[in-house]
């Protein structure tokens, strides 16, 4: 959701004396601060107007915004290749159901962001790309192991690379928050960062619980 800015507006307005001067109408001053609300628990920002332009997505994509949906795509694809796994291999009932409501979210969102990435005349990654330094991506080593366990230990270990997974996540999306410019991907940034954090405290409550 885009951030709102509330602009601090100057106005000089020169009444009318006995000498029969016209009135001045008002007009903003173009200095005027700019007072920017940070995020929930962030205080407000006063920003330049120069600064303030910039801090009003746009829909003109910069290579940050590039490289995240490209990334995304990545990312989300390896969430889908751990989340099909869990109907024949997971033991525990909410497990296979956070599994399917992973991949119900993330598969929309990996067309969403194609789309958007052909509109942009961009590449979309091919599905086994290189992912080396992306955070939170298993290993293949830590992929073919899931792909070989079966009932609790599948669970459990299903759970740890997912949470990890999502922490990279969310680390993405604030890189992408600070440093992307398209008013799209910022909505869909927001969009991941909330629904994935949430996931993460419902995957550690049932780590608990295991």
């Amino acid at each position: 959701m885009r951030v709102a800015l509330i602009v601090v507006m100057g106005a000089v307005v020169a009444l009318a004396g006995c000498t029969g001067e016209k009135e001045t109408p008002p007009r903003a001053d173009s200095t005027a601060p700019v007072i920017a609300p940070g995020r929930p628990g962030e205080n407000a920002k006063t920003l330049s107007p120069s600064e303030a332009v910039t801090a009003v997505p746009s829909p003109t994509a910069n290579a940050a915004d590039i490289k995240y949906m490209q990334d995304m795509v990545i990312h989300h694809r390896q969430a889908l290749d751990m989340s099909v796994l869990a109907p024949n291999r997971a033991e525990a009932a909410r497990v296979k159901g956070l599994a399917a409501r992973i991949k119900d979210a993330q598969g929309p969102e990996i067309q969403y962001m194609t789309t958007w990435l052909q509109e942009q005349s961009q590449k979309v990654p091919e599905h086994h790309a290189q992912h080396q330094g992306m955070p939170g991506m298993a290993t293949p080593e830590q992929m073919a192991a899931l792909k070989a366990a079966t009932g609790k230990a599948f669970d459990k270990l299903f759970l740890d690379l997912m949470i990890k997974h999502h922490l990279g996540a969310l680390t993405m999306t604030e890189q992408v928050l600070k440093g992307g410019s398209h008013i799209r991907v910022e909505e869909l940034a927001n969009d991941v960062g909330v629904t994935q954090a949430a996931e993460i405290r419902r995957m550690q409550q049932i780590q608990g619980e295991l």
